[in-house]
């Protein structure tokens, strides 16, 4: 059997906790030249690579973020042993491992995850980001709760998972003044030959959005793409073209990239999904989301 050296992981989590070796060094009071030989060692033993250089400086790779979650746990658990041991009442907050893929809008992800602040534990929330088929695998592997996706899973997909539909709103369209005021009169008509921000052409919204501007007769003027939802508000945000987010958080996002709603549609449909490994939802957080969200969050939304 291969036993694994728990100062070697130790000192590489202090090192990920802190940011640097030198950081890290600083903290437990050793050399830099000996946490760097530890780190070594670490390596050998695992087979695998857990930084690499970037410049001066070293950066983690995807297997040491892997082996970074494993010893947070171990070592968290390790905590909690000598509280126990001690006496000492434990009162450690509930985790939530949530992935969040990208295309779901930040402002939504942060709407669907309130309810669990305010659950009579506290909650402690770990967001990963990520694409659809990583954050699926990490679910798979019980490295995360629940996954956040606007689309339900894909058929023959292998990953024995379960979808619950949180809830579903149309969409608004947005731009700085000098574009929406113009626009506003005649909406949607008015969009044809404006400048357009979308999403990429394979996810589920784009393709709503070109099967509204076609029944429509709206064809306006592509701008730009973009798999990232906050990056095509940013542009947004410049004044380089006119984009879309869910009704359910119009005045939030009017407010934070000072722009203006311009019309709104209830015929392309937004759906919002937690993705669990559960077909019965036993977190308590997991449940608070889903309670709240059907029942509050998207209920005046249309």
């Amino acid at each position: 059997m291969e036993w694994l050296n728990y100062h070697h992981l130790f000192y590489f989590w202090t090192v990920m906790r802190e940011g640097s070796i030198t950081a890290a060094s600083a903290r437990l009071s050793l050399a830099p030249s000996t946490v760097s030989a530890q780190l070594s060692t670490l390596e050998e033993s695992l087979g695998a690579k857990l930084f690499r250089r970037a410049g001066r400086n070293l950066e983690p790779t995807d297997m040491a973020h892997l082996v970074f979650r494993y010893a947070d746990e171990i070592f968290s658990l390790g905590r909690e042993m000598i509280d126990s041991l001690q006496g000492r009442v434990i009162a450690g907050p509930l985790p939530l491992k949530v992935g969040i893929v990208d295309v779901v809008p930040k402002l939504v992800a942060r709407k669907l995850l309130e309810p669990t602040a305010n659950l009579p534990d506290h909650v402690r929330l770990i967001c990963h980001e990520g694409k659809n088929k990583d954050l699926l695998a990490e679910l798979a592997l019980h490295n995360l709760d629940i996954v956040l996706t606007d689309c339900p899973l894909p058929p023959g997909i292998s990953i024995k998972a379960y979808n619950h539909l949180l809830g579903e709103c149309g969409v608004s369209f947005f731009g700085v003044e000098k574009l929406a005021k113009p626009l506003r009169d005649g909406f949607p008509s008015s969009l044809d030959g404006a400048p357009m921000l979308l999403p990429m052409a394979m996810s589920p919204l784009r393709g709503m959005l070109d099967h509204w501007f076609e029944k429509t007769g709206v064809q306006p003027v592509i701008r730009g793409e973009f798999d990232d939802s906050a990056l095509l508000k940013v542009f947004g945000q410049a004044g380089e073209g006119v984009f879309t987010a869910p009704t359910v958080i119009e005045k939030e996002v009017a407010l934070q990239y000072r722009v203006q709603a311009i019309g709104r549609t209830n015929q392309i449909r937004e759906k919002f999904y937690a993705i669990s490994v559960e077909r019965i939802i036993r977190h308590p957080a997991v449940a608070a989301i889903s309670q709240s969200s059907n029942n509050k969050l998207f209920f005046d939304c249309d």
